[in-house]
């Protein structure tokens, strides 16, 4: 085989039609107020944990929308479900009970 000097990567487009949308669509149906966010970013801007870490709520709302939960239970563990979230969220979304209702349902899909 023989080397060009470069590899053909991997696409990166997201498939939503394989994705498994049950729970986004029982999250959207439990928590209507979600068709709400704007994904301002303010959630994140004002968590202390991403201050410390990677977590993101941002993207951790943008990968349930798309169906996808690979890796989410460990992002969501570095939550400090302090509620600052909740505050900065220009449209009051109850972005802490969220969090914990999508931990809950992680880890009743695990068992």
């Amino acid at each position: 085989m023989t080397s060009w000097g470069y590899s053909i990567s991997r696409p990166r487009s997201i498939d939503i039609d394989r994705n498994d949308m049950s729970y986004s669509k029982e999250l959207l149906r439990e928590y209507p107020e979600l068709q709400t966010c704007i994904a301002c970013g303010n959630c994140t801007a004002a968590c202390t944990a991403a201050n410390f870490t990677s977590f993101s709520l941002r993207k951790v709302h943008t990968l349930v929308r798309r169906g996808e939960y690979q890796g989410m239970a460990e992002e969501l563990e570095k939550c400090m479900l302090c509620g600052k979230c909740r505050l900065a969220c220009p449209r009051g979304i109850n972005t802490r009970q969220i969090v914990l209702t999508i931990k809950k349902h992680l880890a009743n899909r695990s068992r």
